[in-house]
């Protein structure tokens, strides 16, 4: 099983994603993966999420697969049952922590302030997502929290083409995540060109920066 950093570490970017037919997701995994994008986190936001994290872990094996927004316990198990890689988190929450832990699930939480930071600190965590990024003051705010304890970040929320780079460049930051390369309004109308552009764009100005 591959273990928390060793899914943070395959790409720089993890795809943010909402599905909302089961249809779409062979298409926009493939589309994701041929753009060099093989980890996805798919949010459990519709009634089709596990469906569609099931499909693309039988059909793609390949893709290392995580579901986001996980908010209640019952949701690791449900999870598991999908073959879900890691799970993700808009918050801390001990209950959730404990669950993953029980489950075996690489987990991701997400703090947004000191004192979850150091909540999460206390319970051993390394990684966490640091979110609403943007909203929360950014960088200068990560780089506060990040001075004061040894934890390694997922800033999510409110990056984009413009930059997602500038997070990228700070050394406690292991990758980012953004629906930026996957909109939702792209996702619904099934163009898998108009998202393949967009990750070969990332992709490119993630090689500029750090080849």
């Amino acid at each position: 099983m591959l273990s928390l950093i060793d899914i943070l570490g395959q790409n720089r970017i993890i795809p943010i994603i909402v599905i909302d037919r089961v249809e779409h997701a062979i298409p926009l995994a493939e589309t994701l993966l041929k753009s060099g994008f093989k980890v996805l986190e798919i949010t459990l936001r519709t009634p089709c999420a596990l469906a569609a994290i099931e499909k693309i872990n039988k059909v793609l094996p390949e893709a290392i697969v995580g579901a986001g927004t996980i908010i209640e316990t019952k949701q690791f198990s449900q999870i598991k049952s999908t073959g879900a890689k890691f799970a993700v988190s808009p918050g801390l929450s001990k209950a959730l922590v404990f669950e993953a832990e029980k489950h075996n699930i690489p987990y991701l939480p997400g703090i947004a302030t000191p004192s979850e930071a150091l909540l999460a600190h206390q319970l051993k965590l390394k990684y966490l997502k640091f979110f609403p990024a943007e909203s929360m003051g950014g960088i200068k705010t990560l780089r506060a929290i990040a001075e004061t304890l040894p934890l390694h970040f997922c800033p999510t929320g409110g990056l984009h083409t413009d930059n997602f780079i500038n997070y990228l460049h700070l050394p406690f930051v292991t990758c980012v995540g953004g629906s930026w390369i996957t909109p939702p309004k792209l996702i619904v109308k099934g163009s898998f060109n108009e998202i393949a552009t967009q990750a070969k764009q990332a992709q490119k100005i993630l090689k500029k920066t750090f080849s």
